[in-house]
């Protein structure tokens, strides 16, 4: 499963276990809550807005 995960995720996640999120923010700073809400914008921009349009087109159906 490392083979999916990005080095700089690895990292951070070895950062995390060390201190916990307080050492994490503190070491990689803005870095860190950026990706999260970028992460987060782009996953909900897709469940909630481009499959309930692609669904009321038509060109994504339940059969």
């Amino acid at each position: 499963m490392k083979l999916l995960k990005p080095k700089f995720l690895i990292e951070w996640n070895e950062i995390r276990k060390e201190g916990g999120y307080k050492l994490l923010i503190k070491k990689k700073g803005w870095v860190v809550l950026t990706a999260f809400i970028t992460f987060y914008l782009v996953r909900d921009s897709i469940l909630y807005l481009l499959i309930p349009y692609l669904a009321f087109k038509g060109i994504i159906t339940c059969n």
